[in-house]
């Protein structure tokens, strides 16, 4: 079959503007985290709308060239940074739970197995994305982002101090920095 016409084109075209919308809206989100004073869950947005800019260059690039119509919804909501977060959540849980296993059985079905195995590879990020964004609004909802019940060691994203303690200092000790640049410490090298 011929990707042209085909329902796997369409669905491409959608997710591809879908992706491309993702990131504007966390690049948004990541704005009002950070005036909310949550630098860490702004950098996150950020971090998350590269990715969709990636998965969208995943899908523009299936498609090759041309032009065609599609109608789809899209989802829009900008409020304070927990109902951010819970709004990602849910248009996350969507793209891997639904949309995205959709459209890699059609591609499937419509012999484009290359197609298939990228919506289906990339449902595995989105459920990552979703995760990490439940996680977040949990510290938001609970107060938690900066504060925990064991001690952890915390790390400036400015500067790079380290502080063991069950909260992250107001300010940093070494910069001076808000607390808002701090986040617990990810040792994701070892």
């Amino acid at each position: 079959m011929e990707l042209k016409g085909s329902q796997t084109e369409k669905n491409l075209l959608i997710a591809f503007a879908g992706e491309s919308q993702a990131r504007n809206r966390y690049t948004y989100y990541a704005g009002e985290a950070k005036k909310a004073g949550y630098e860490y869950i702004a950098a996150i947005f950020l971090e998350t709308a590269e990715n969709e800019k990636e998965h969208a260059k995943v899908f523009f690039k299936h498609l090759g060239e041309g032009t065609a119509e599609i109608v789809a919804g899209y989802p829009f909501h900008l409020g304070d940074t927990l109902s951010n977060l819970e709004a990602a959540v849910a248009g996350e849980h969507y793209e891997w739970t639904t949309l995205y296993q959709n459209f890699g059985d059609v591609a499937a079905q419509e012999g484009f197995p290359e197609i298939a195995a990228s919506f289906r590879e990339i449902a595995k990020v989105e459920h990552f994305h979703e995760s990490r964004y439940q996680a977040l609004a949990a510290h938001v909802k609970h107060g938690t982002l900066f504060k925990r019940d064991e001690p952890i060691t915390w790390h400036c994203r400015n500067c790079g101090y380290l502080v063991h303690g069950k909260e992250a200092p107001e300010s940093c000790p070494s910069c001076k920095h808000p607390q808002a640049y701090y986040e617990a410490l990810a040792e994701n090298y070892r």
